[in-house]
């Protein structure tokens, strides 16, 4: 998934102050009676199937009525169709059920765990938030629902993952998607999604140029603007309320460390040799080789840029997000497509540490305590987490949607690639691949070369042997609603402005000007305090994944 970008796991003020509500309301769950329901709801499956570890018990079970489960997705813009597409029909007959999917927003949420009906299923997009961390109260954990109906599922689901989500009464009640454990990392199946991108005529045209150091980067922007003077020389991915390539990106591409020396938690926005590469953008902005559009434009006007090919070179995140408008010019600029370079390097021997989705993946999924039917519940987590379920959700039915090649890959059929290609819309209508993706998994994209656009499969061969887990940096931000959270808030807000001010700044004196003003907001916020629980929670990231 490839999945969608990371960027979804930002989100924003809103989603905190709504589920700040909810901390209340879940803690309140295990009063209404609900706390010692698990006991009965965890009932004997005989006369249906007898629990075998090495079969899924899905394929034993014979009860014969068909499962209607309830499953609330806290995202209003989830496809809610069930049972329509290959891909959901397929999984409503393997497993003899019939989901009924509700959605909606933070809001939707507070009511359900208010007192509305609780659903079978449910599904957040925030693994730090207070539901999550109270899941104790509400639902039910999966140690038990494998043990009691589906020990395969112990099989499929990853240890690290489960070890990851683990609450403090040593069980495990959420499952995510897209969670990369190192076994993952070092399999070499995960691709990059981010690279340092030129146009392949305007590369030749300069003569295959290096853009390494802050000398050769500056040199080329200008070559590219006498040159070339109807693009942009350089571009990055869309700023909003975030940093967009430009932030924690660029420093993955150059290597800034994830910790001190000493292991504690380390500002890398106040690395050294990203400030050089950061004084080196303001130069380059000086000289008008970076556009003041790039940090007003929003998403749609980046991808426009992207699509039409205005950007000379872009220092681009999530391709696989973008691998359509790059296919789109590709298509009909033939000899001009753009394809990946090393770009800017660190100043002091770094080496790359570009990241990807980590160990925390994105949805994650819990089986509630409402659950009328908790052993199909847990058969659908195994069912989905399995090579069948994910080969199902990716690339659908063998002869049906693909083929196995002489090399072992799938292949989509001719007339089913030829839909992808032409008819997006009907794919996603009729097809679903690549979309009914709860417990999808970026390594399945390694079985087939349809996984991702041409347009981006040289920018991932770049990438190989370029990333490094930044497991240590994951939830290590204060809790939410403490007043280390809000101070944290602030910070990033400000921090997000003053990237922006020093990168336009007219001056190396108001570049320097900012800079102290970003030192003296971490002073006023709490910052020590910050610091103190991110590094604590880090020592913790690695007692659970046993990281030295």
């Amino acid at each position: 998934m490839y999945k969608w970008n990371k960027s979804f796991g930002n989100k924003g003020l809103k989603l905190c102050t709504a589920l700040m509500a909810v901390v209340l309301i879940v803690t309140g769950c295990g009063s209404s009676g609900d706390t010692n329901k698990s006991s009965k709801e965890l009932s004997s499956v005989d006369g249906r199937y007898t629990i075998d570890p090495a079969t899924p018990s899905w394929k034993l079970d014979k009860k014969a009525e068909t499962t209607d489960l309830t499953w609330y997705v806290n995202a209003d813009w989830w496809n809610k169709d069930f049972g329509k597409d290959v891909v959901t029909k397929k999984i409503k007959e393997d497993l003899n059920i019939n989901i009924k999917f509700v959605t909606g927003d933070d809001t939707k949420l507070n009511t359900i765990f208010a007192g509305g009906d609780m659903p079978d299923l449910l599904t957040i997009l925030d693994s730090n938030s207070p539901v999550v961390q109270k899941a104790a109260t509400w639902s039910l954990p999966l140690n038990d629902l494998a043990d009691k109906y589906d020990p395969y599922f112990n099989e499929v689901a990853a240890k690290d993952t489960l070890n990851w989500f683990q609450l403090a009464d040593g069980k495990t009640y959420g499952y995510p998607n897209y969670s990369n454990t190192q076994n993952d990392f070092d399999s070499g199946n995960i691709p990059a999604k981010t690279a340092f991108v030129i146009r392949k005529d305007v590369y030749e045209a300069l003569g295959k140029p290096s853009v390494g150091t802050p000398e050769e980067f500056k040199s080329v922007m200008q070559q590219i603007k006498k040159q070339f003077p109807e693009m942009i020389p350089f571009g990055f991915n869309s700023i909003g309320t975030g940093t967009g390539s430009l932030g924690d990106v660029l420093q993955d591409f150059i290597g800034v460390p994830m910790e001190t020396k000493d292991g504690g938690f380390y500002n890398r926005n106040l690395d050294e040799d990203y400030l050089t590469w950061l004084k080196t953008l303001n130069e380059v902005y000086r000289n008008g080789d970076i556009i003041d559009d790039s940090f007003a434009d929003n998403g749609t006007a980046f991808e426009e840029k992207v699509k039409s090919g205005k950007y000379a070179t872009m220092l681009l995140d999530g391709t696989p997000q973008q691998s359509g408008n790059l296919q789109i010019f590709l298509t009909e600029n033939p000899g001009k497509e753009y394809v990946a370079i090393d770009g800017p390097q660190s100043t002091v021997g770094n080496q790359p540490t570009l990241n990807q989705s980590g160990i925390t993946g994105w949805m994650i999924s819990f089986i509630t305590k409402k659950a009328k039917d908790p052993a199909k519940a847990i058969q659908l987590f195994t069912y989905l987490l399995s090579d069948e379920g994910q080969k199902l959700m990716n690339y659908g039915i063998e002869g049906e949607t693909y083929k196995v090649n002489e090399s072992g890959k799938i292949e989509f059929l001719p007339a089913i690639k030829d839909l992808q290609l032409t008819n997006a819309d009907k794919f996603k209508k009729d097809y679903r691949m690549g979309e009914f993706m709860f417990f999808g998994h970026d390594r399945d994209k390694a079985l087939s070369n349809d996984a991702f656009a041409e347009s981006i499969k040289q920018m991932q061969e770049w990438g190989k042997g370029k990333m490094k887990p930044h497991f240590i940096l994951e939830n290590i931000n204060p809790a939410q609603g403490t007043p280390e959270a809000r101070g944290l808030t602030a910070i990033d807000s400000t921090w997000n402005t003053t990237l922006v001010s020093m990168i336009r700044a007219k001056d190396v004196a108001t570049f320097d000007s900012n800079l102290a003003a970003y030192k003296a907001f971490l002073n006023d916020n709490s910052w020590d305090k910050i610091v103190e629980i991110r590094t604590e929670k880090m020592k913790k990231n690695k007692e659970k994944l046993g990281i030295k």
